[in-house]
Formats: structure tokens, C-alpha cells, sequence
């Protein structure tokens, strides 16, 4: 009898830590809901502090000093951070360069953490190349949220709306892009809706920060949409 309950208690555990294991992958990569839409989800707990986190890779548009993008830990959850001191029109960028979206709906924590010439930052898609994709930011230095296109390095605005979130407090930025449209949103409020053909295959996502920006990123979600 007490070979039969420690054989059970076994079996429970292994289930237990099995299913653990497949809650992280689930979070760390992509999966295909009941749907068949895929899903990517980014939490960085399974990445290694103060490391580039897989599937992700730095770039950036400009001339850096340096290129420093890493894993932190923030109130004891791990986030990923970019923390260089560049300046001018240098673009900081953490691409996920594994999968290509074109349809998608995606959203991502940021806290603007420091930053004397610029501050906060956002995300980028239809990503070709370092020279060649779409950004929507949020500046707490400004008050605004903006949406560009970068072609050839040369940076164009799209559209502005001014919003108040003050540097320090977490916030949420979702884009979505269908065709030529686009939405964005912070904490869950469409602020811009607009139609651009500039990019109109699929490309990469990733997270885009200004100059001396340092800025924290978590929980990044991606639906590719149809």
C-alpha cells in the first residue's frame, strides 16, 4: 500500500513539473490556439540576467556607441532593458528576427526608466531591415505618441497624439496592422488610426527605443491575424 501511494505521489510531480515546463515554453514560444492563429508570448523569465534574450538579436539605425540590450530583474520580475547612452538620431533595437508578420496584432509593457535626450520607446514591425520599418513610441519627455516610418534610415511621421504617462509608471502599447491599416493603443485606448502603404510585406516585430533611453520591456504578445 505505501509502494502504491509513493508511486502516486511520483506520478503527481512529474505531472506537476511537466506541466510547468510546458506553461514556460508556451510563454517563451510560438503556439497555435484552437483557432489556428499564432501566438507568440515573451515574458523573459527563462532568459539569463543581463543577457540578450533568445530568438531576439540588436541592431541599430544611426551610429551607436554601443549596443547594449539585456535581461533585468525589476521588483523581482524579469523584464528586458535597454541601456546605452547613445544620442542624436541613433535607433536602439531588439529585434525578434525568427518570424515574419504581416496581419498582426501585438503588445508590450515599456517603462521609461531615464533618459536626459530622450525617454520611453515602443514597438517596430514590418521590420526589413535596420534602415526599413514602421515604429509606434510613446515619450514621456513630450507627451505624445507617435507613429513613424523609417525608410533608407530616414525617419517620417506619420501621425501624433498627445497623452500623459509619466516616466517611471509601466504602461501597455498594442499595434495592430491589417493591409494598410493601423491602430494603436495605450492602455487599451485607440489613440491612432491611419492607413499607410509604405511596407507591404510581411516583416520583422521588434522593440525601438531613442538615443539615451533607457527603458524597460515586458510581456510581449504577438496574434498573427488574418
Amino acid at each position: 500500500m505505501k509502494t502504491l501511494i509513493t508511486t502516486i505521489i511520483a506520478l503527481i510531480g512529474i505531472a506537476a513539473f511537466s506541466s510547468a515546463q510546458n506553461d514556460n515554453k508556451m510563454k517563451q514560444n510560438a503556439q497555435n490556439d484552437n483557432k489556428g492563429k499564432t501566438v507568440m508570448l515573451f515574458n523573459f523569465e527563462n532568459d539569463n540576467q543581463g543577457q540578450v534574450p533568445s530568438s531576439f538579436s540588436t541592431a541599430a539605425t544611426g551610429n551607436p556607441k554601443s549596443l547594449k540590450w539585456g535581461v533585468v530583474v525589476d521588483n523581482r520580475n524579469k523584464a528586458v532593458a535597454q541601456q546605452a547612452l547613445n544620442s542624436g538620431s541613433c535607433y536602439n533595437l531588439l529585434v525578434l528576427d525568427k518570424v515574419r508578420f504581416e496581419n498582426f496584432s501585438a503588445e508590450v509593457r515599456i517603462k521609461a526608466v531615464s533618459g536626459d535626450e530622450d525617454q520611453g520607446g515602443g514597438l517596430v514591425w514590418r521590420y526589413i531591415d535596420k534602415d526599413n520599418y514602421y515604429i509606434a513610441r510613446y515619450n514621456p519627455l513630450e507627451n505624445n505618441l507617435r507613429l513613424y516610418h523609417i525608410v533608407k534610415g530616414s525617419r517620417k511621421q506619420l501621425q501624433s497624439v498627445d497623452i500623459e504617462i509619466k516616466q517611471g509608471e509601466w504602461f501597455t502599447m498594442a499595434v495592430e496592422m491589417k493591409g494598410n491599416k493601423i491602430i494603436c493603443s495605450l492602455n487599451g485606448k485607440r489613440l491612432i488610426e491611419t492607413s499607410d502603404d509604405t511596407f507591404k510585406s510581411a516583416g520583422f516585430i521588434g522593440l525601438w527605443t531613442k538615443a539615451d533611453a533607457v527603458t524597460f520591456f515586458d510581456d510581449l504578445g504577438i496574434v498573427a491575424i488574418k
